[in-house]
């Protein structure tokens, strides 16, 4: 996108300036709340063609433009405000990094740029780049007017550079909203200070990998959110079933491929996922780090090194190797590198025993069907308040199949998860990397944003809707008619289980939960969520029959706006989320 060019004597400020270089970077949307100390940035945002989404919290923002770069694919931009804004937007820095969402975080400073120690005063101060340095890709302040051009463009190099995350630039008060000459070196198109082309893969490298693939004997496929940044899904699919292999995913890529494909084993199937990677000799792991949600990589849950051969293919090199020993590192675009892979082994086809794997890969898939006939036994409870698994599983009858879920919560996002199948890549968003509460409210407007045309629904527990409740009121003022499904159990769940099996493990066993007394702080009171939404000016409903959920549904889609459908769910039942005990495991670090 060129920058059009303005009279030498216009004057111009801190925040045009940026305003402009977002523009060129083609950014139509930045989420955040529109402090003083940001407003000539602010003020200039309309006039190039950008739009201000403004949440009631300044991390919300960021999980907001975390979500819109997850759905777009593009660069997600946020803002906050000097010293408090900054404070606020901490938790959303941090857990967007994690999740490796490409973001960008714009602060406001104080007058001499926030210094790390000696403040003159504690207000609205904070040592803003000490707080975001270890929790970002990289920050910086801008140190002057003329700076702003050349830090922006770092900022953006970074952002589009290697593995996405939280990229941060602070910038003093008195720079973004000083009044300066306008100097139109300061804008140039963005091909001109950054590359616009995928990381291309060194062509012998594709060949050694098309080679060790083609000798295998059952080999696998292990798609990382790389797969989904690079919006790879079809060629991931096509080169599955080239290879006739299985596909499995990390947690954070589990809306990588469609799950009714013969190839894919979804996550949820925990004992099939792990009978599987026992089996394979050979892992083409695509833009994953291989970390606690793939069990390190590690045995038992993966066959050892001396059994199992490793390319690893990524954007970032520092992760080759990291948690399982890698026999080939590929420095490439996992959509580029899949796409010349295809074709050079659309060549090798005779060398490739594909019944066998065909048949080692069926037999996968049918252990998956085993297992999923086991969980829908979960749905054959009628009884009232519901059981949990009917939650996403109504929703998937009637909700479109390219529709955008949310997932926030403990157990709930447990039984989200267990009773969902994804039928379009990448129409799941949450935080599983984190494993952060809280952060689907603001995710699912944030979707919402993004693609307006899609139906975007959110399924979540009441503690953690608890935690940002009050974004119902943004849904309602930019008219988001996103759907909250809030399971409410008043507990925190999987809090609650890990300490009455901490306590009185016997007991807990035998009665399946305690009553109040024997646990710490575990259950929460009632927030009727319904009518909070109500409230707000949303639609808003309860129940707790499940023969009542499909209807509330409809009827909140019929309405056209933000709703928020109370659910009561079993506590009992709720609070004993399949696989429970895997989960534990699956975040503890093992050894060496």
């Amino acid at each position: 996108m060129t920058v059009s060019q303005t009279d030498k004597d216009e004057t111009t400020n801190g925040g045009e300036i940026i305003s402009r270089m977002l523009s060129a970077e083609a950014v139509d949307t930045v989420f955040g709340i529109p402090d003083r100390s940001l407003s000539a940035l602010c003020t200039s945002l309309t006039s190039n063609g950008i739009k201000l989404i403004s949440p009631t919290h300044e991390t919300n923002a960021v999980h907001m433009a975390g979500a819109y770069a997850r759905i777009t694919g593009k660069l997600g931009v946020c803002i906050a405000g000097k010293g408090v804004g900054m404070a606020n937007a901490l938790s959303g820095v941090a857990v967007d990094n994690a999740e490796g969402h490409r973001t960008l975080l714009i602060s406001s400073a104080t007058e001499n740029g926030n210094p790390g120690s000696d403040p003159k005063g504690a207000y609205r101060y904070l040592p803003q780049l000490d707080a975001t340095r270890p929790i970002t890709k990289w920050n910086s302040t801008i140190p002057s007017i003329e700076k702003i051009s050349d830090v922006m463009r770092k900022a953006f190099r970074i952002s589009h550079t290697g593995k996405p995350g939280v990229v941060h630039v602070d910038v003093p008060e008195k720079i973004m909203n000083k009044a300066c000459p306008y100097d139109p070196s300061w804008f140039r198109d963005p091909a001109t200070y950054r590359s616009l082309d995928p990381v291309v893969p060194l062509p012998d490298l594709v060949e050694k990998a098309a080679d060790i693939l083609a000798q295998a004997k059952f080999p696998l496929i292990h798609a990382g959110t790389a797969v989904i940044h690079a919006r790879a899904h079809e060629e991931l699919m096509e080169l599955a079933a080239l290879l006739e292999t299985p596909v499995s995913t990390s947690w954070g890529a589990r809306s990588a491929m469609d799950e009714r494909k013969d190839q894919s084993i979804p996550m949820i199937y925990l004992a099939t996922t792990n009978e599987l990677r026992n089996k394979t000799d050979v892992v083409l792991a695509l833009g994953s780090r291989i970390g606690e949600t793939d069990w390190w990589g590690k045995p038992p849950y993966w066959a050892p090194p001396s059994r199992q051969k490793l390319i690893q293919v990524d954007l970032d090199a520092s992760v080759f190797g990291f948690n399982k020993p890698v026999d080939l590192a590929v420095l490439a675009d996992v959509k580029v590198f899949m796409k010349q892979l295809i074709k050079t082994l659309k060549n090798r086809k005779e060398d490739m025993n594909l019944e066998d794997r065909r048949k080692k890969t069926q037999e996968i898939r049918d252990n998956c069907r085993v297992r999923r006939n086991q969980l829908d036994k979960h749905l054959m409870d009628g009884s009232v308040p519901m059981a949990s698994a009917h939650v996403p599983h109504v929703c998937q009858q009637i909700f479109d199949d390219d529709a955008i879920v949310v997932i926030d919560g403990g157990n709930t996002s447990i039984w989200g998860l267990f009773f969902h199948q994804v039928r379009t890549p990448n129409t799941i968003v949450g935080t599983p990397k984190m494993g952060h509460l809280g952060a689907g409210v603001s995710q699912a407007l944030g979707a919402k944003v993004a693609d307006p045309d899609r139906q975007v629904y959110c399924i979540i527990g009441d503690g953690a809707m608890g935690f940002h409740q009050q974004e119902i009121e943004t849904a309602v003022r930019y008219n988001l008619p996103v759907i909250y499904l809030v399971l409410c159990d008043k507990q925190w769940g999987m809090v609650k289980m890990n300490q009455l099996f901490t306590l009185k493990p016997i007991k807990t066993l035998i009665m399946k939960t305690l009553s109040p007394e024997e646990s710490i702080n575990a259950d929460i009171g009632e927030t009727r969520f319904d009518l909070l939404a109500e409230a707000m000016g949303a639609y808003g409903q309860r129940l707790s029959d499940p023969k009542a959920l499909g209807g509330a549904i409809r009827s909140a889609l019929d309405s056209g706006r933000c709703s928020v459908i109370h659910i009561d769910v079993d506590p009992v039942k709720h609070m004993w989320a399949p696989n429970l005990k895997d989960f534990k495991d699956l975040h503890a670090e093992p050894a060496g």
